[in-house]
């Protein structure tokens, strides 16, 4: 695989991008300076390192591309996004994988509030802790967090799962514990092995107590 390595301590977020959608094969940017919005709606197999750490929304709505980020990043880590790999070695800040349809994202630290709000499918792996409100509002997917999960886990759930291998603060409004299967049980070991993480002693699934479904009274006209 062809690769690239670019310093981008001069160049703004769109000009980032604009290059990494001219890109192929693999590309390292170098000097990131936390830029925001790097590889926003990228739709390509690129692989992308980025030596440092990434402001808000890295990887938004992208489709396809492996980003590993060796540092921190901002809030909305792969908001909204499709398909593909997002890993970040250090924290991330809130709404980690908000919306997410599909993809992985892996935070190898800890995580802000509200990781996969609103999330309708794909994988979130938190090394570390999640805050409060983890999953809210959630359709779908896997949320795994090897450590502790803050207040109102799991608010509003009306799907996926919430795996926590440490300590649930409290639960959120139509959240509910249950046991973990041998098999979810492999399915996790094999996920964290994956990416270097290592598996807790034991987890605890947290699922909706029922499906809601909303209906809207506009009265008559």
């Amino acid at each position: 695989m062809s690769s690239r390595i670019v310093d981008v301590a001069k160049m703004s977020p769109r000009e980032i991008n604009q290059l990494l959608r001219k890109a192929r094969g693999k590309i390292e940017l170098i000097n990131p300076g936390s830029a925001h919005f790097l590889a926003a709606g990228l739709r390509s197999n690129l692989r992308i390192e980025i030596d440092g750490s990434a402001g808000y929304y890295i990887g938004t709505c992208m489709h396809g591309p492996v980003v590993h980020i060796n540092g921190n990043a901002g809030w909305y880590a792969g908001d909204n996004i499709t398909g593909g790999v997002v890993v970040i070695d250090g924290s991330s800040g809130d709404g980690v994988g908000q919306g997410m349809y599909d993809g992985t994202i892996v935070v190898k630290k800890n995580c802000g509030s509200r990781t996969g709000q609103l999330m309708k499918g794909g994988t979130i792996i938190v090394g570390g802790n999640s805050g409060y409100m983890t999953g809210l509002y959630a359709f779908g997917g896997k949320i795994i967090v090897c450590g502790d999960i803050g207040h109102s886990a799991g608010e509003s759930i009306m799907g996926g799962t919430i795996y926590v291998g440490g300590k649930i603060a409290s639960l959120g409004k139509n959240a509910v514990a249950q046991k973990v299967t041998a098999q979810e049980q492999e399915v996790i070991k094999k996920l964290l092995a994956k990416f270097s993480l290592k598996y807790p002693r034991k987890f605890t699934k947290i699922v909706s107590l029922r499906k809601r479904v909303y209906h809207v009274d506009i009265g008559e006209g």
